[in-house]
């Protein structure tokens, strides 16, 4: 299973890592996955999307 959010789809981007002599080398920013229990299927969502879902449940 790859590193993705279930829901929305999103995952690691690639982006450089700069040294003092800016020497450029490539490493990868992943995303913060949570594994959750949503409707009785356990999914691997983003922070961002749990933090989204308990805003709809307080409101609804």
């Amino acid at each position: 299973m790859a590193k993705m959010c279930e829901i929305c789809e999103r995952k690691a981007v690639v982006g450089n890592s700069r040294s003092h002599s800016n020497i450029a080398s490539k490493r990868t920013m992943s995303i913060n996955l949570q594994s959750k229990k949503i409707d009785g299927k356990k999914l691997s969502i983003c922070t961002s999307c749990l933090k989204t879902i308990n805003k709809q449940k307080t409101q609804a």
